[in-house]
Formats: structure tokens, C-alpha cells, sequence
């Protein structure tokens, strides 16, 4: 194994968070899994979201890796896509992986069904290829959403937050 190989390899599987960039689209921030030398994730109603990023089969892919303590960038690779068949030998071993790393699953005991059915797993493996990183921030406007935090404050918040800061200074 050479050193950049291992540097995507460790750095990929100690982030919990990734950039991907298709052939088209802007970079969108995915959870994954590292499993037998490649990046998997899972994509499609109910997860995230995959759409625009014309992400294929046989295609190719950028990956920015972040630092998970730091939060900065540590490497950009190139890899090719390869989406998985759904109850294949390579699905089932991806989708055993992930499934450990879903979080607030709505339907843990049906989740493979469900990801077999309605969602695409897909595999990244990295080519050897590693691109430059940018200089500047490649800060951009969030993708438009339906999701929304803008609701008033619960009254009784600004109190129960003063509560909790007087207990702390106790301590």
C-alpha cells in the first residue's frame, strides 16, 4: 500500500462526514462507511439525498475528506462509482456496515427492505488519484430545502438555559 493510499484510507475512515462531488452539481456532505477498501453510502428517500450529483455507475467521483477533530480539509481523491446491486453479495456486506452507522432510523428492523426497494448503495473507490486542495473556502449557499429550524423560542427556554448555567458554576 502506498502513502497516498493510506492517507485516503485512514482519513476517510476516521471522518464521519464527506464531500462528494459528481460529474455535475455542487458538493453535497454525505455519511459513508469505509468497508473493503472503498467509500459506501446509501441514498434515496428517507436518507440523504443523492439527486443532482449524477452519481452512476461506472462514473467518477470527488471526495474532500475533513479532518474530524479539526473539521478541515485533509485530502481530495478521485474514485469510481459503482452502484450495488440490491441483495448482492456486495449490498448485503455495504448495507450490514451502514446499517450500524444509520442514526434515528424510522424502521430499524425493516431497513434493508426498505433500502433494497427505494434507495441506491453505492461504492467510491478511490483510484489513486488525489486532487489539489484549495487555498480559499469553498463556502457556498446552502441547497434549497423544505426542512426548516425557523420557529418561535419556546417561552420558558431563556429560563431552563439560566437554570442550567447556575448549576454548572455550582459544581
Amino acid at each position: 500500500m502506498t502513502l497516498t493510499q493510506a492517507l485516503i484510507e485512514e482519513a476517510t475512515k476516521k471522518s464521519g462526514l464527506i464531500w462528494v462531488e459528481g460529474p455535475t452539481g455542487p458538493s453535497r456532505a454525505l455519511w459513508h462507511v469505509w468497508h473493503e477498501g472503498a467509500v459506501h453510502l446509501v441514498g434515496g428517500p428517507g436518507e440523504q439525498p443523492l439527486e443532482g450529483l449524477a452519481l452512476e455507475d461506472g462514473g467518477v467521483a470527488t471526495v474532500t475528506v475533513r479532518s474530524k477533530d479539526k473539521g478541515g480539509r485533509l485530502v481530495m481523491w478521485i474514485g469510481r462509482v459503482t452502484v450495488l446491486e440490491p441483495r448482492g453479495e456486495a449490498w448485503a456486506g455495504a448495507v450490514a456496515e451502514l446499517k450500524g452507522k444509520r442514526l434515528n432510523a424510522p424502521d430499524a428492523e425493516a431497513i434493508e427492505e426498505r433500502w433494497a426497494r427505494d434507495c441506491r448503495v453505492l461504492r467510491i473507490e478511490p483510484n489513486g488519484a488525489t486532487g489539489e486542495l484549495p487555498d480559499g473556502s469553498l463556502a457556498t449557499r446552502p441547497l434549497p430545502t423544505s426542512a426548516t429550524t425557523r420557529q418561535p423560542m419556546p417561552a420558558a427556554l431563556p429560563k431552563l438555559l439560566r437554570k442550567g448555567l447556575g448549576r454548572k458554576k455550582g459544581r
